[in-house]
C-alpha cells in the first residue's frame, strides 16, 4: 500500500507539491476538490478556449486561483476546496510558483472529455513548456481528483537555445544573480541546518519558511552539482544542475533584487530529461555493480538506507548485501533473511492469483465484480465494476486509507472488514473512463479469490505462488503476532528522528499490501513468474502487458506497472511504501536482470 508518497504519480493518497524537488516547483498529482470559487477570467485565457466540459471548467477555476496570486484567495480555494494533502505553506508554495512561472499560457489541447483534460502549456517566464493534466469526478460537483504537470517537448520548430561564448560566460559568472546562485547551492550542499537557515535569513528571506522541505530535499538528492550556464543578467541566471545522488538533471532559474544587496526572489528547479551533451557512460556489468555497491554505502554512512539489495541476472546472483539496523533499540542488523514490509509490493501476489483463477475458469476478466461477491452492499458497485478494472485501478473504487480507517485501524482484521466499512460507496467516476490507484480495489479482489476458491486469501498464496515459488519468508502474519526476522519500520519525526511507525500500521497485510517478504524471496517469485511456474507463457504476458496510461513513462498492467519501450526494453514489477517502508521489484524480462530492493525506513 502507498500512502502520502510523491515519489509515484500513483500514490494512493495523491497530494499537490510545489517544492524544491527533481524539480523544485514541481506538480505531482493530487487529491482534491476543487468548486469553481472564482468569477474572474485566469490571464492566458484570451488566447486559448477552454472546451465546455467539467474537466476544462475546474482547470480553469484552479488556474483562476493561480493566476490570482492572492494569499487570502489561494486560502479561501485551499479550505473550501483542498481540505487534504496540503501544507500549512501551500498558499506560500503557489504564490512562489506563481512569480517564478509569471502564469501559464495553455496553447493546445491533447484530448478532453468530461471528466478529464490534456493541455500543453508554456510559463510566461522562461518559456519552459508542460502538459497539464486534469482529472475529475464524473457526478456533480466533478470535483479535482488529480492534476498532473510534467515537462514536455519543445515544439520540433522550436531552435535550441545558443551556446554562450567563453567571454559571455565570464561576464555572467561576474554578474550579482551568479554570485547568488553559487552562495546559494554552497550553503544547500552543506546540508548544516543553521547555515542554511542563516543564508536564507540573509540572502532569500521569501525561502526561509521553507527550510526543513529544502532540508528533507538535501537528504534525498544528496544536493546538486553546477553543469552549465545557459543564460546570465545583472538580475537573472539560468543553467543547468545535476543531482549528486542520480543522474537527474534540473534547470535552474534564479532572480534577484536589481539593488544592493540582490535579495533572491526566487529560485526555480525543474525536473529535465538528462541533455544530450552529457550522455551517460556505459559501464561494464562488474563496473555497474561496484557502483551501485557505492551509493550504497554511502547512503548508509549518511543514515539515508537501512535494508537489503539483490541484483541478479538470469537467475545467478550478482550482488546481494543487507545494511542497517532491523531493530534500532536492541541493535540487531538487517540480514538477508531480514523480514521487510513491502506495502503495495503484495498487489503482484493477488494478481497472479486472480490470472491463475482465470485459467482454472474460475474468474472471467470481462465480469462484473458482483458476479463473484453476491451480496455486495452497492450494486452500482457489483454490477459495472469488472475484475479486468479492479486489477488495473480503472474501477473507481477508491482508497481504504483516510479518518475512517485511522479510526477503525486496529478493527480491520479480515478482508471482509474492509467490505462492511467501505462497501456502501457508490465509484467514484463512470468504471472504466479513467486510471485511479484504488487500494479498496485490491481488497476486493482478495474477496473475490475467498469466494470463488472457498479458502482465505492468504492460505490461497500461500500454496499456490508462495510455496511453488520457493519463497519460505514471505506472508502476512498479523502485528501482534511474532514473525521472526521481521524488521521494525522507522520514520521520520517532527525532529528528524527515526522513530517506529508501530502505530501506523494495520492489523495485518492484505491483498492490497502491507504484507512481508526478502529479496531472496522476491528473487525467487521473478524467476517463478517469468518461468512460467506460476502461470502459463500467455498469461503471463496477459498479466504484466501495460493496459493503461499510469502517469509519465509507464503503463499498468494487472497488479504490476509496464516501463518497458517499444523494443521491449525496461522493466516490469512493483513497488510499495508507506511510513516506515519501502520497496521495489524491478523485473528487466529483455536482459534477464532483476533488481529487489527492501528498506525498513520511509
Amino acid at each position: 500500500m502507498r500512502r502520502g508518497s510523491a515519489t509515484h504519480s500513483k500514490a494512493s493518497k495523491q497530494f499537490f507539491s510545489l517544492a524544491f524537488v527533481a524539480g523544485i516547483t514541481t506538480f505531482t498529482a493530487l487529491a482534491m476538490g476543487v468548486r469553481p470559487l472564482l468569477a474572474q477570467t485566469a490571464v492566458g485565457e484570451a488566447r486559448f478556449t477552454f472546451p465546455d466540459t467539467p474537466a476544462a471548467k475546474q482547470l480553469q477555476s484552479w488556474l483562476a486561483a493561480f493566476e490570482s496570486g492572492d494569499r487570502a484567495t489561494i486560502q479561501a480555494f485551499v479550505a473550501k476546496s483542498m481540505p487534504e494533502g496540503t501544507g500549512s505553506d501551500f498558499a506560500d508554495q503557489t504564490i512562489q510558483m506563481r512569480d517564478q512561472f509569471g502564469g501559464l499560457d495553455f496553447q493546445k489541447v491533447e484530448e478532453s472529455t468530461n471528466v478529464r483534460f490534456v493541455a500543453i502549456a508554456q510559463t510566461r517566464s522562461g518559456g519552459e513548456r508542460f502538459r497539464m493534466t486534469v482529472e475529475v469526478d464524473a457526478a456533480e460537483p466533478h470535483r479535482i481528483t488529480s492534476i498532473f504537470l510534467e515537462p514536455a517537448s519543445p515544439p520540433e520548430n522550436a531552435p535550441p537555445p545558443p551556446e554562450m561564448t567563453k567571454a559571455e560566460i565570464e561576464t555572467a559568472q561576474m554578474q550579482p544573480s551568479f554570485h547568488q546562485f553559487s552562495a546559494w547551492l554552497v550553503a544547500f550542499n552543506s546540508g548544516d541546518k543553521s547555515g542554511y537557515q542563516q543564508f536564507l535569513t540573509n540572502s532569500f528571506p521569501d525561502r526561509a519558511s521553507s527550510l526543513n522541505r529544502d532540508m528533507d530535499l538535501h537528504e534525498r538528492t544528496g544536493g546538486f552539482e553546477f553543469r552549465k550556464l545557459e543564460q546570465g543578467s545583472a538580475t537573472e541566471v539560468r543553467g543547468l544542475v545535476q543531482e549528486r545522488d542520480s543522474d537527474q538533471f534540473a534547470r535552474f532559474v534564479l532572480k534577484v533584487e536589481a539593488a544592493e544587496p540582490h535579495h533572491i526572489l526566487s529560485l526555480s528547479l525543474m525536473a529535465i530529461p538528462r541533455p544530450a551533451a552529457f550522455p551517460i557512460p556505459r559501464l561494464t556489468e562488474s563496473e555497474a555493480i561496484a557502483g551501485v555497491k557505492g551509493q550504497i554505502e554511502k547512503n548508509v554512512a549518511a543514515d539515508r538506507f537501512a535494508g537489503a539489495v539483490l541484483v541478479a541476472k538470469n537467475g545467478k546472483i550478482l550482488l546481494s548485501s543487507a545494511y542497517g539496523l532491523a531493530d534500532r533499540e536492541k541493535k540487531i542488523p538487517n540480514t538477508l533473511d531480514t523480514r521487510f514490509r513491502i506495502g503495495s509490493m503484495n498487489k503482484m501476489f493477488t494478481a497472479v492469483a486472480v490470472l491463475q483463477l482465470v485459467e482454472a475458469g474460475k474468474i472471467k476478466l470481462t465480469e462484473p465484480l458482483g458476479k463473484y461477491i453476491t451480496d455486495y452492499p452497492n450494486q452500482e458497485v457489483a454490477s459495472k465494476v469488472t475484475i479486468h478494472q479492479l486489477l488495473t485501478h480503472t474501477g473507481g473504487t477508491g482508497d481504504i486509507f483516510g479518518p475512517e480507517f485511522s479510526k477503525h485501524r486496529k478493527e480491520l482484521r479480515t478482508l471482509n472488514d474492509y467490505v462492511a466499512l467501505y462497501g456502501k460507496r457508490g465509484p467514484q467516476f463512470e468504471p472504466g473512463s479513467q486510471w485511479r490507484y484504488s487500494n479498496y480495489g485490491m481488497v476486493l479482489l482478495g474477496v473475490v479469490i475467498e469466494r470463488v476458491t472457498g479458502e482465505g486469501y492468504y492460505d490461497y498464496v500461500q500454496e499456490h505462488i508462495y510455496k511453488p515459488a520457493g519463497m519460505t519468508l514471505t506472508g502476512s502474519l498479523p502485528e501482534d503476532q511474532p514473525a521472526a526476522g521481521r524488521s521494525i519500520g522507522y520514520m521520520r519525526s517532527q525532529a528528524g528522528e527515526w522513530v517506529p511507525n508501530t502505530d501506523t500500521l494495520p492489523y495485518r497485510g492484505t491483498s492490497a499490501g502491507g504484507g512481508y517478504s526478502t529479496v531472496k524471496d522476491l528473487l525467487n517469485f521473478a524467476n517463478a513468474l517469468m518461468n512460467h511456474k506460476l502461470l502459463n507463457a500467455a498469461s503471463t504476458e496477459i498479466l504484466i502487458t501495460g493496459k493503461v496510461e499510469a502517469g509519465p513513462g509507464g503503463k499498468y498492467a494487472y497488479g504490476f506497472e509496464d516501463h518497458r519501450g517499444k523494443d521491449g526494453n525496461g522493466w516490469v514489477g512493483h513497488g510499495g511504501g508507506a511510513p516506515g517502508m519501502n520497496g521495489d521489484l524491478k523485473i528487466y524480462p529483455k536482459s534477464g536482470y532483476v533488481v529487489a530492493v527492501l528498506a525498513n525506513l520511509d
